[in-house]
């Protein structure tokens, strides 16, 4: 099974820049958006073949997920069952036979930290909603999770400490995600890999010089470690300041 993940940051302008032709050429068995900025009835996406799950925040022309299956769920639910969490469209979660697959576009921090006591509030609330899952069946989650884990998961580590994405904070909570049974597929498969990225700013020539940060991710339970194939990220693919992230379970 082929999973992909794109924050598109901005659907409709991403559709201008060719997704429907890197969409079909992916072919992949489920494919999630990130950052779509889109209210309900402002676009109308024919995807023959593909089951679509849409959840858009109240704010207009903000955040929002979607996701697009070959094979429809058993459920489907929108959000993480707080009301505080869930008015901005940010997590989908697909149910199917033996595992449940959740998008997630998690907070950023913002400048200046000015979201950084919320995200905490969020980064609690979300682990505590994936463990409730994996007592019934495991885990599959993918997005934009705003944080670079590692030095080596952004070229410039010592001068973006403590900027959005790569506090001390942020970064604990991923290591307390994975200390509590999770998998970082890339890293699973690339430990050591460095200048390999998902996104990259729009300023300072950020793409040409690969000057980017790696903050999109598939996390599996440590249950599906031996159906793991293949992870990569497709920085060859255009159309966002981020770039798909792909997953392949046997």
């Amino acid at each position: 099974m082929k999973f992909i993940s794109w924050n598109v940051n901005g659907l409709r302008a991403c559709i201008q820049k060719g997704f429907l032709d890197i969409f079909n050429e992916i072919d992949a068995d489920i494919f999630c958006l990130q950052e779509t900025k889109l209210q309900e009835g402002q676009i109308d996406l024919e995807l023959p073949g593909y089951h679509q799950y849409w959840n858009y925040a109240e704010k207009k022309g903000y955040s929002g997920t979607a996701v697009f299956t070959k094979k429809e769920p058993l459920s489907v639910s929108y959000g993480i069952g707080i009301p505080e969490h869930d008015m901005e469209g940010r997590v989908i979660t697909l149910e199917f036979e033996d595992f449940y697959f959740i998008t997630v576009y998690t907070p950023n921090s913002q400048n200046e930290l000015a979201r950084l006591d919320y995200r905490m509030t969020w980064e609690a609330a979300f682990l505590d909603y994936l463990k409730k899952l994996e007592e019934k069946k495991p885990v599959i989650f993918c997005g934009d999770l705003n944080v670079a884990h590692q030095e080596i998961d952004l070229k410039n580590p010592k001068t973006n400490r403590r900027n959005a994405g790569f506090t001390d904070e942020e970064r604990d909570c991923f290591t307390k995600l994975l200390a509590s049974g999770f998998i970082d597929t890339y890293r699973y498969f690339y430990p050591d890999t460095e200048g390999v990225y998902s996104w990259w700013s729009y300023r300072f020539k950020a793409r040409e010089k690969n000057a980017g940060w790696r903050i999109d991710y598939f996390v599996v339970s440590k249950a599906l470690e031996s159906r793991l194939s293949s992870a990569t990220i497709h920085s060859e693919i255009f159309g966002s300041d981020h770039c798909p992230v792909e997953l392949v379970l046997n």
